[in-house]
C-alpha cells in the first residue's frame, strides 16, 4: 500500500580524523593558503589514512542515522548508495555497505550522479517508499577523493578542492502532519560530459589504462572551471525555482537552503543572485572541502546537529555537478 509522501527520518555523517590544511598542500605544489581560500574559500579537508573505502566511510553514518531514525537495522530494506570513488571497479559499493550492516538479501543500487548524487538517491528512496515498496530506504552519499588526486603543481586546481567524507539519511513513511519530501527536480546534460571528467581507465580503451597515460595524468580528474562555474551560478536558481514551485512554496518561505558545496564562491553568487539572507545558506566547505555527493548530507545533518534545522522547518537541497547534472528538492522538516 503506497503512502502521499516520504520523509527523512533520521541522518548521519562522518569524515575521516586526519585533517589536511592548505599549509600542508602548499609544501605538496605551489600554492599557498591565500590562493586556495580566494578561490574556494576552502581551509581545511578531511582524507582518509590506510586501506579505506567509501563502504567504510558510509558505514558509521548509516549506523548514527538508523539509530537517529529510532529504528535497527533490520527495518532497512533498500540501499542507494551514490559515490564516484566506489571501493573497487565493481562490485558498487552498495553491496559492501549491506554487507557491513548485515543485511543481505535486501536490494542495493549504486548510483554515479556525482555531486548530485545524494538528491538524486533522495528521489529514488522518495519513489520506493511511496510505493509502498520499501518501509524504509537508506540513501548514502560517500566520497574518498584523497587517493585519486594529482598532489603536485600540474593538478593543484583541482586537487586543493577535494575531500573524503560520508553522509547518510534514513527515508521512510511521515511520522508527523505535513512531514516530507515535497518536490524533486532533476537534470542533465551529457554534451558537457567532458567539461568535468576523469578519462582514464574506461571501457572504451584497450588497454584501459597505459603507461602513457599514467604519465599524462590521465586518471585524475580534469576541470573546466570557468565553464563550470558559469552554468553552477545559472542552473542552481533555475533548478531550485523550478522545485518550489512543484512544492506550492516560494523561495522567501524556506527557513534553510543547503548548496552543493562545490566552491563558496559558487554559492555565494547563488545567495547574492537571489538575495538569501545569510543566516539561511548553509556553508561548511570551509572545514570538508568538496565531498562531492557526500557534500549535501553533511552540510544538512551538521546543520540539523546544530539546531538550524528545527521540525516543520522548509528546507531546500540544491546541486550542480560533474554530468553535468543539476537537482533539487524541498523537504518539510
Amino acid at each position: 500500500m503506497g503512502i502521499e509522501r516520504s520523509a527523512i527520518l533520521g541522518m548521519g555523517f562522518y569524515v575521516p580524523p586526519k585533517v589536511v590544511t592548505n599549509e600542508e598542500l602548499a609544501r605538496l605544489m605551489d600554492t599557498s593558503d591565500e590562493w586556495i581560500r580566494e578561490r574556494t574559500g576552502i581551509v581545511e579537508r578531511h582524507y582518509i589514512e590506510g586501506e579505506v573505502g567509501v563502504a567504510d566511510l558510509a558505514l558509521p553514518a548509516a549506523k548514527k542515522a538508523i539509530e537517529r531514525a529510532g529504528i535497527t537495522k533490520d527495518d532497512i530494506d533498500l540501499i542507494v548508495f551514490g559515490t564516484l570513488s566506489p571501493d573497487y571497479e565493481f562490485p558498487g559499493s552498495g553491496v559492501l555497505l549491506q554487507a557491513m550492516l548485515g543485511r543481505p538479501g535486501i536490494p542495493a543500487i549504486d548510483i554515479r550522479q556525482q555531486c548530485t548524487g545524494f538528491i538524486y538517491g533522495l528521489s529514488i528512496a522518495d519513489l520506493y517508499v511511496r510505493a509502498g515498496i520499501a518501509r524504509n530506504a537508506l540513501v548514502v552519499g560517500a566520497e574518498v577523493h584523497s587517493t585519486g588526486l594529482d598532489f603536485t603543481t600540474r593538478g593543484r586546481d583541482v586537487t586543493v578542492i577535494f575531500g573524503d567524507g560520508a553522509g547518510a539519511a534514513v527515508v521512510g513513511a511521515p511520522r508527523v502532519a505535513d512531514q516530507g519530501i515535497l518536490s524533486c527536480a532533476l537534470h542533465s546534460d551529457g554534451s558537457y560530459a567532458k567539461e568535468l571528467w576523469c578519462d582514464k581507465p574506461g571501457s572504451r580503451y584497450h588497454p584501459r589504462i597505459t603507461a602513457a597515460d599514467l604519465e599524462r595524468g590521465d586518471h585524475f580528474p580534469a576541470m573546466k572551471g570557468r565553464t563550470v562555474f558559469k552554468h553552477a551560478v545559472t542552473k542552481m536558481p533555475a533548478v531550485l525555482d523550478e522545485a518550489l514551485k512543484s512544492a506550492g512554496v516560494a523561495l522567501q518561505d524556506l527557513d534553510i537552503i543547503v548548496p552543493h558545496q562545490a566552491n563558496l564562491r559558487i554559492s555565494e553568487f547563488v545567495q547574492g543572485a537571489l538575495k538569501i539572507p545569510a543566516e539561511k545558506m548553509v556553508n561548511n566547505i570551509q572545514r570538508y572541502g568538496n565531498t562531492t555527493a557526500a557534500s549535501i548530507p553533511i552540510a544538512l545533518c551538521e546543520a540539523w546537529e546544530e539546531g538550524r534545522v528545527k521540525p516543520g522547518a522548509l528546507v531546500a537541497l540544491v546541486a550542480f555537478g560533474a554530468g553535468f547534472t543539476w537537482a533539487s528538492t524541498i523537504i518539510r522538516w
